[in-house]
């Protein structure tokens, strides 16, 4: 985004700099998401990260006193209504779990086996399949059967935002 600076500062459209925007960093932002484990801290980042973008490119200041839904508002009049960068993370990485339940590869060993061991004290660290559990309220046994069905898995996943998804409600 920084090394950008010379197109977002000049005269060129809002329109053509949101095209460069959605081309050439959110492209390279969310390369491999599917493989990340989403925590509350990193989707505070990730949408931080866009409006801080966003301001960037409308030139918008902290120092102007304008709201992040004012930001938001005024891309949608400006490009149109914008799915949420959350929302595509979600998308992509349910969809990689569909296609990895699918094929008999190393993958999905991965995905499903275990660790041996002893468990550490505390609480346990949030996994890459607690996303998945989490946001379609489904057991494991549950979507490994949803998944190897890859119509009724898409149909599922297919919305912007997969169910329960408080990102859907315009938090982004």
């Amino acid at each position: 985004m920084a090394r950008l600076n010379r197109v977002w500062k000049s005269n060129i459209r809002f329109h053509t700099k949101f095209l460069l925007y959605k081309s050439l960093v959110v492209s390279i932002l969310l390369y491999g998401c599917e493989t990340w484990t989403l925590m509350a801290e990193t989707e505070r980042r990730i949408q931080a990260f866009k409006t801080k973008c966003l301001r960037r490119l409308l030139h918008i200041s902290y120092k102007k006193h304008k709201t992040n839904d004012y930001v938001r508002n005024l891309v949608s009049n400006l490009v149109g209504p914008q799915e949420p960068l959350l929302a595509t993370v979600k998308q992509w990485k349910m969809a990689w779990f569909g296609h990895v339940i699918r094929h008999n590869t190393l993958s999905k060993t991965i995905l499903q086996g275990t660790v041996e061991g002893g468990r550490r004290r505390g609480r346990q660290r949030k996994s890459w399949s607690d996303n998945v559990k989490e946001w379609t309220k489904m057991t494991m046994p549950d979507l490994l059967t949803t998944a190897a069905n890859r119509a009724a898995w898409r149909a599922m996943t297919s919305c912007s935002c997969p169910p329960n998804d408080p990102s859907s409600r315009g938090n982004e």
